[in-house]
């Protein structure tokens, strides 16, 4: 005879259960973080909770491998490096570190067969490859591309400024998004580390490419432009790695305030490729696209407010939350995704937490 409440079983205790949070932060500066912190989140509620810090330098991005097992962060400094870490349940520990042979690396990632990391060094403007042990540790690099060129920006794109390095859906190419340079860079990347040059594809002077992320069906990608303001589709072409970049479109619904200037940030599709998430640094909120046209349409549907300098913002795997990190105002903030209109709302209580600039939930 039931008794009309419903019994605990594993599948009740899972979607009940926390799970684990890595947080990149800049450790330099007043208020700033010692590291990366380690955290959890709620998959019911999407409450964010910090619970240690691992000690590295300057941690701004972090890159899962394909193994789950092994993490890396870019320690973004002048003579920057990567670091690998192990990842046991919500634990880190720091395996090694290799020069990133560049200064001020922002961004890497984490080739599909997980052999190798590749990190792209904004300062220097050049993109290194890394290769990975047996162990999860780093090699010393077996490749360095430099790229060169300039925009018509003379403060920001006074020459190449790599910004990102990722792969595509297949793993056939890998793309390095050059904001100095308005281009985007398409590589091979051979068994031995080395690096070929496939493709150097541009977008409209000035627009200051930043991230680009691709659409699940692997024929287009979005690229968010941190000097323009914009967000550009891309189709591509992923039997020879070509981007052909069309024309930049706003990511606001409405100007900032006088005497703001918006920059683009992190750019996230969501897993069934119906939405596209922007972060807005400056007018500081979340922009929400719809996709449409199998991909090939971007319309602009809502900001929704987050907290100020939204550096990185990221889905958990499920799809449900979304998770801004708000460097200046020192917060992870959460949001419920509608995954049937892509809208996001505010849940949960901000974490308060220093100089935060990605949150990678597991």
């Amino acid at each position: 005879m039931s008794s009309g409440v419903a019994e605990a079983g594993p599948d009740v205790e899972l979607r009940a259960a926390t799970r684990p949070l890595f947080i990149g932060t800049y450790t330099d500066g007043s208020g700033a973080g010692k590291g990366i912190g380690i955290g959890t989140w709620d998959p019911a509620a999407g409450q964010v909770a910090a619970t240690s810090v691992v000690t590295v330098s300057n941690p701004s991005f972090l890159a899962l491998a394909p193994s789950r097992r092994y993490l890396y962060a870019v320690d973004e400094q002048s003579g920057g490096r990567v670091t690998a870490l192990s990842v046991s349940g919500g634990a880190l520990k720091v395996l090694n570190s290799q020069s990133a042979k560049g200064d001020g690396p922002t961004h890497l990632c984490v080739t599909p067969d997980g052999k190798h990391v590749l990190a792209a060094n904004y300062d220097s403007g050049s993109v290194v490859v890394l290769p990975v042990k047996a162990d999860g540790s780093l090699g010393a690099a077996t490749d360095l591309a430099q790229h060169t060129g300039s925009g018509p920006d003379p403060d920001r794109q006074e020459g190449p400024h790599a910004h990102q390095v990722l792969p595509d859906n297949t793993g056939a190419y890998v793309h390095s998004v050059d904001l100095g340079t308005d281009s985007v860079y398409a590589y091979t990347v051979s068994s031995a580390g080395k690096l070929k040059l496939v493709h150097q594809v541009k977008v409209p002077a000035g627009q200051g490419p930043r991230h680009l992320a691709f659409h699940p069906n692997g024929r287009f990608a979005y690229i968010a432009n941190e000097l323009g303001n914009s967000v550009i589709v891309a189709p591509y072409d992923a039997a020879s790695g070509l981007l052909k970049p069309g024309q930049p479109q706003t990511t606001l619904t409405a100007a900032p305030p006088s005497g703001v200037r918006n920059y683009p940030g992190e750019i996230v599709v969501s897993a069934d490729g119906r939405f596209v998430y922007v972060s807005n640094r400056g007018a500081d909120n979340a922009a929400v696209f719809a996709v449409s046209d199998d991909g090939a349409t971007l319309k602009l549907l809502a900001n929704t407010p987050v907290g100020k300098n939204p550096r990185h913002i990221g889905l958990d795997p499920t799809g449900s939350f979304l998770f801004s990190s708000n460097q200046d105002s020192g917060t992870v903030t959460s949001y419920r995704v509608d995954k049937a209109t892509g809208l996001l709302t505010a849940v949960g209580t901000p974490l308060n937490t220093p100089k935060p600039v990605m949150t990678l939930p597991l």
